[in-house]
């Protein structure tokens, strides 16, 4: 029979692989050590730093969608005693309740939510909407400050929260990066797209599509390039799932006044979002309604695609 020469070493390499295997079947046996009605969460804090989001395990039997709620805010609340995190929201920040409406959970704080530094509200949104929109039914969040909805740094409102807004992993609240985009705009005449190309920098806790949407409202830079959307439309939502891109615009969105042909608005965010291979096809709502009719002749009720019969110069 052949012998081992070195028997330590064996041993090791032996004991080695033995732990490997157990600690691949124990983590892979979260789910089955839940007790019977238990369901497994992640409640996101900030690190000491305050630039990033830490997640902790949470385990919950309510089945009760707005007890739930209210179970996993008071988590988001409380530092578990064994991590070594902050609480997202500011120390002066009171929660006032909340309510579910069809997928939206609106939130209410006091006015002092609008008092934390930029970089700690940030993360404070990301780790409340990471947390609450897994519950069941629970696809956004909408935050209120006071009796007012939340506003962005231009004094729109944020609008509805997903947690695919926020880059997965969110890093640093102060780290951002360069993309280079191509936007569709029209001509003069309003019969045809042309791109213009524009390098933006954004925060990484903004997805791409988002970015692009609010540089297309923003109108074109360009000389000889004229807007397709109106500079008051307002995206309620984006997200991306599986190469599908999905938009919810509020009906601001209906009312396009520019001397356009009605296909005009439609592709060009097709075809600048079709320009990222992220997304393949597009689906537009508005309100979250998809049986509606865009200026009473184009049904939204089907994905588009990008479609090169409406680019200026015959682009391939």
């Amino acid at each position: 029979m052949r012998q081992w020469r070195n028997k330590p070493v064996f041993l090791a390499l032996w004991l080695l692989a033995v732990g490997l295997i157990a600690g691949v079947t124990g983590c892979g046996n979260k789910e089955a050590d839940l007790a019977e009605g238990e369901r497994l969460f992640q409640v996101y804090y900030l690190n000491p730093a305050m630039t990033r989001l830490v997640g902790q395990e949470y385990r919950s039997s309510q089945e009760d969608p707005g007890l739930l709620a209210e179970e996993l805010i008071q988590a988001l609340c409380n530092i578990p005693a064994d991590l070594d995190a902050q609480v997202a929201l500011g120390e002066k920040v009171i929660y006032k309740g909340c309510r579910q409406e069809d997928m939206v959970l609106y939130l209410f704080f006091d006015p002092n939510y609008t008092s934390m530094e930029a970089s700690r509200e940030i993360l404070c949104r990301a780790a409340l909407t990471k947390t609450l929109t897994q519950i069941p039914g629970v696809d956004y969040i909408s935050i209120y400050s006071g009796e007012q909805p939340l506003m962005n740094q231009s004094g729109m409102p944020v609008g509805l929260l997903s947690a695919s807004d926020f880059v997965e992993g969110v890093s640093d609240v102060n780290s951002y990066e360069r993309t280079d985009l191509t936007l569709y705009f029209t001509d003069e005449e309003g019969i045809k797209l042309y791109p213009e190309t524009r390098s933006v920098v954004h925060s990484v806790n903004t997805s791409v599509e988002k970015v692009i949407l609010e540089e297309l409202i923003s109108g074109p830079e360009q000389a000889g390039l004229y807007p397709t959307l109106e500079p008051s439309t307002k995206l309620l939502n984006v997200s991306v799932n599986e190469n599908v891109c999905y938009l919810n615009f509020d009906s601001g969105f209906l009312v396009n006044s520019l001397e356009v042909e009605d296909y005009i608005p439609i592709y060009s965010i097709v075809n600048s979002l079709a320009a990222q291979p992220t997304v393949n096809r597009v689906q537009i709502t508005v309100n979250g309604e998809q049986n509606v009719m865009f200026r009473d002749k184009i049904s939204l009720g089907s994905m588009f695609e990008r479609n090169l019969d409406y680019i200026g110069g015959n682009e391939n």
